[in-house]
């Protein structure tokens, strides 16, 4: 049964399509991130990147680079489409999004994580072997089928996203529907449906499909008698979520997917008319069949352990943030703060009650106002800019933060130094005071 799974010849027209349906959509978000002024007020603008911790390095291209950067990669995305030098665009491509992804955190979304996994996914198939410019240039690669594993990693990698997805939202601000009041509330200006978006009972509609989707979408892609519905509800879902929550390509890109779940000669009669029916179902094992199978377990092995981190650390995710990012946590809180950095020199004792408005873009702002790991990265560059002269900073935050529209709690430690503090990707910080949840715990312990 494995090896019918994974090394089963079958017909590569879902492959196809889906290369010419990537490519569409990266130039899309490309192009788009220019046109829309994203790139201008994401990484043109501001002064410095909020970068993911350990690539700090990762910085914007200086002036208008960073137009040119993503001109090229919507350029790629072109490439990709065509089939045109396919190995060599899919993985520049890759490269380039992966270090924009990470040079930036401030407009954090899933989809863009999503996009560097099957971009990285992408650049191992051989998705040029028909209807592209590459085939046409070198017939010798031309074939109308592909390794049945193809199918089953972007399955797999669908299962593992829609599923943490659907068992992140079992918990009880979503589940009284009250997460989702707090999303719809300025979605009130919409034209015909603002109002409707503010009915208690389209909450409780929109929180139990949600729910239900995430989980059950894969599997009844899957079996055939509930494969056109589930699609129907597929186009219907994706569609919602773009008109109401302007989320990019991400609801086009998760309806693309669909095709290989379709047969491949529904895919090939649809979109590839004259296309060879590839009738075969012969098995053999390339030469890189062990090699596949150990980058398959461990890649997979990764997606499967990184979503679960958060229960490993102390305290609360949805009140620390830790171990939130990369975990398919979708849509699931909103929150705010109200912060103060103050700076003291140790050489000195002279205080400096910092003006974050000297520094930060607005959106930034927001950021390390609710985020522990904006509020220690801010902390350690306000240590690098006051500390030039070779003096001892130290760095304190007064930190307030509300999640789902709660009240405003405590949120860091105002007596620990933090530029004096390690960061740790897989360990709590104790200068994030304990959630109210956690108080109790403890409280009733002793």
């Amino acid at each position: 049964m494995f090896n019918d799974f994974f090394f089963k010849r079958t017909d590569n027209s879902p492959l196809i399509i889906f290369r010419i349906f990537l490519g569409i959509l990266i130039s899309l978000e490309c192009y788009g991130a220019i046109l829309t002024g994203w790139v201008r007020r994401t990484l043109i603008e501001p002064e410095f990147t909020f970068s993911f911790i350990g690539f700090e390095w990762l910085q914007p291209l200086p002036g208008y680079g960073m137009y040119f950067y993503f001109f090229i990669m919507g350029t790629l995305g072109i490439f990709i489409a065509l089939g045109y030098k396919y190995r060599f665009s899919i993985i520049l491509f890759t490269l380039l999004w992966t270090a924009v992804y990470l040079m930036q955190k401030t407009s954090y979304n899933n989809h863009y994580y999503l996009l560097v996994l099957i971009s990285l996914i992408m650049c191992f198939f051989p998705a040029n072997q028909a209807y592209s410019l590459d085939a046409r240039a070198r017939p010798q690669i031309r074939s109308e089928s592909v390794y049945s594993y193809v199918k089953w990693t972007i399955v797999l990698q669908l299962f593992i996203v829609y599923t943490y997805a659907a068992l992140a939202k079992l918990y009880a601000d979503w589940l009284d529907f009250s997460f989702v009041q707090i999303l719809m509330r300025d979605k009130a200006h919409y034209w015909l449906i603002g109002d409707l978006l503010q009915e208690s009972w389209v909450h409780k509609v929109i929180s139990t499909m949600g729910i239900m989707f995430d989980l059950l979408i894969v599997p009844a892609l899957l079996w055939k008698p509930s494969r056109k519905i589930a699609f129907t509800f597929a186009i219907f879902f994706h569609l919602f979520n773009s008109i109401v929550f302007q989320i990019g390509i991400f609801p086009y890109l998760a309806l693309a997917f669909t095709v290989f779940f379709f047969e491949p000669e529904t895919i090939r009669k649809l979109f590839f008319k004259k296309k060879p029916s590839f009738q075969s179902s012969q098995i053999n094992f390339p030469a890189y069949k062990n090699l596949f199978i150990a980058g398959f377990g461990i890649y997979f092995m990764v997606q499967l352990i990184l979503p679960v981190r958060h229960y490993f650390i102390k305290d609360d995710v949805l009140w620390t943030e830790e171990g939130h990012r990369l975990s398919w946590r979708m849509m699931l809180r909103s929150r705010s703060g109200i912060i103060s950095f103050k700076v003291i020199n140790n050489d000195n004792g002279n205080i400096i009650n910092v003006n974050v408005n000297d520094y930060l873009s607005k959106k930034q702002k927001a950021r390390i106002a609710a985020y522990p790991d904006f509020i220690w990265q801010f902390a350690q560059r306000l240590k690098k800019i006051y500390s030039k002269d070779g003096a001892a900073i130290s760095v304190y935050v007064n930190s307030r933060v509300r999640v789902n529209g709660s009240k405003f709690k405590p949120f860091i430690d105002p007596e620990v130094d933090l530029a004096a503090e390690p960061w740790d990707h897989f360990k709590h910080h104790n200068w994030i005071l304990p959630s109210h949840e956690t108080k109790a715990k403890e409280a009733s312990a002793e």
